[in-house]
């Protein structure tokens, strides 16, 4: 699949069905400021399968003290740029111990190799609109909302006729 990225005490690698309460416990954290009561469930068969979908990444961010962050990326395949794909980046998130110390950047750049190296057209990512410090972070690593404007619907704000 993807090499793993060594640095000093660091590692950057796949996510295994192992990781399931570790990436439970970080995504928890994510969304905690903006819905603290929005049921998180992280299952190691999920893990699993997407370790077997070739368009699928979740990555974490591994330390001496365990995992400490972990991203979730997907290749999209694009009609429009010929056989490039574009990546849509989630679930980024670095344990709110381990922040300013240069971990997220090292996990992003690993993320954004990954796409250049897969010859993705852009990578797209979403951010919940109070989370200034997260956009700040984003712009740093050379992220910007001045070109596109996302829009979001979710599972309970859809209806189907009849309904």
């Amino acid at each position: 699949m993807n090499p793993p990225f060594n640095g000093p005490s660091l590692q950057i690698r796949e996510a295994e069905p192992r990781d399931a309460s570790a990436i439970l416990r970080l995504y928890r954290q994510l969304v905690r400021p903006v819905a603290p009561d929005l049921e998180v469930d992280v299952r190691a068969d999920r893990i699993e399968q997407i370790r077997s979908d070739p368009h699928n990444f979740l990555w974490v961010l591994e330390s001496e003290d365990g995992v400490v962050g972990t991203a979730f990326l997907t290749l999209c395949l694009d009609p429009m740029h010929n056989r490039q794909p574009y990546a849509v980046l989630e679930n980024f998130i670095i344990d709110e111990r381990y922040r300013a110390k240069g971990y997220g950047a090292k996990l992003m750049r690993y993320a954004v190799d990954f796409c250049h190296r897969t010859d993705c057209s852009k990578i797209m990512l979403q951010s919940h609109g109070s989370r200034s410090e997260a956009h700040a972070f984003f712009e740093a690593q050379g992220f910007s909302a001045a070109n596109k404007k996302a829009f979001v619907k979710y599972r309970s704000e859809m209806k189907v006729n009849g309904d």
